[in-house]
């Protein structure tokens, strides 16, 4: 009968039994490649699997005591109390079979850039950058900081971080899975350390968010008469250089126009691989994008705009506030979510997201 009602759960199921069954091939097992690809599948379906076993568990035994319920009076209490479960068991099922964003399980490259506002605006910046990643450390994730321009006040005015977990992981677990609801415009309202006479300035800062790409990721492939690479000083705070050799990268993918630049790493080989990896995740967030917006339906987050100018969050802080515009989440804890305290507001973004997609199933 279940398998009737839930087919998909039945196709998911066998899937995941064959990814097991490829996975423990000696050639599969030996190439990391197809084991990252294989295994980033057989987690997606993991949540699928999981709650259609225990469903089915369920069912079973409500058949079970049922159908005993009519010899013993004895079962009939059990009957009824496993009857009593089983629609909780089907909507936790019918959750699992909405489709997730195929990119949850990967990790995330991040910008961040000061906006309107001068030197407030990139001070601003910096506070958004020091909150992610402390946010990534209670996760358990990995933060690079692939690039970073500072100003002479301890701002940034663009930074580029690569946020990583720890192993392989579930969908939701992923760091894409959390931090894709983060790119837009983010503004704040305060009394700037420039100003002498104690009036509030709003300015703002834009974070881009897109999930990065493997190396050996053969969904995105880079024609090397394609890239225009040009080399140039390394400069810091003020605009001045920082050492006296030719090791900073600029690459633009011609086709595209998307310019990505590189100039933290110590050589010149260290900032173009840097850039490469960069511009690899910039081109697969594109595909997808584009084929999300193409498909009847949706399978990206209809909570993350793709429009990077939309404003999604405020922070407010005369009165601690922080407000995200998308869901109507509020709070006034302002001083912890800028210590990375910003899971409470992330799940306001994901319950949106889930209820939307659920919804647009039915």
């Amino acid at each position: 009968m279940e398998d009737e009602q839930f087919p998909a759960a039945r196709t998911a199921l066998e899937e995941y039994e064959r990814l097991e069954r490829e996975m423990s091939q000696p050639e599969v097992a030996s190439d990391p490649a197809q084991i990252r690809k294989l295994g980033r599948r057989h987690a997606e379906l993991g949540s699928i699997v999981e709650a259609y076993k225990a469903y089915r568990t369920l069912n079973d035994d409500y058949e079970a005591a049922r159908s005993m319920a009519d010899d013993d009076p004895d079962f009939m209490a059990e009957a009824k109390s496993l009857g009593e479960r089983l629609p909780a068991a089907e909507d936790r099922l019918r959750s699992a079979l909405i489709p997730r964003d195929p990119d949850d399980a990967r990790d995330t490259i991040m910008e961040i850039k000061a906006g309107t506002g001068g030197e407030e605006a990139a001070l601003f910046a910096g506070d958004l950058m020091r909150m992610y990643i402390r946010y990534a450390e209670k996760r358990g994730w990995s933060v690079e900081i692939m690039s970073q321009n500072a100003t002479e006040l301890g701002g940034v005015k663009d930074a580029q971080l690569a946020i990583r977990s720890r192993g392989s992981v579930a969908p939701a677990d992923g760091v894409w899975a959390s931090l894709k609801y983060e790119g837009g415009v983010h503004r704040v309202q305060r009394i700037p350390v420039t100003e002498s006479q104690g009036r509030i300035q709003t300015s703002a800062a834009g974070v881009i968010v897109f999930p990065e790409a493997d190396d050996d990721d053969d969904e995105i492939e880079i024609d090397p008469k394609d890239l225009k690479i040009d080399i140039f000083m390394s400069s810091g705070p003020g605009g001045q250089s920082v050492n006296t050799t030719y090791s900073a990268v600029r690459m633009t993918h011609i086709p595209t126009g998307i310019v990505v630049s590189m100039q933290d790493e110590k050589s010149q080989i260290q900032n173009r691989a840097a850039a490469l990896r960069v511009l690899k995740s910039r081109l697969l967030a594109m595909k997808h994008e584009q084929e999300a917006a193409e498909a009847a339906d949706m399978r990206h987050s209809q909570v993350r705009s793709l429009d990077r100018s939309e404003r999604i969050r405020t922070y407010n802080f005369p009165e601690s506030r922080i407000v995200d515009h998308r869901t109507g989440y509020k709070a006034y804890n302002l001083e912890q979510v800028l210590d990375g305290d910003i899971q409470a507001v992330i799940d306001s973004d994901i319950q949106a997201d889930e209820a939307a997609r659920l919804a647009g199933r039915k």
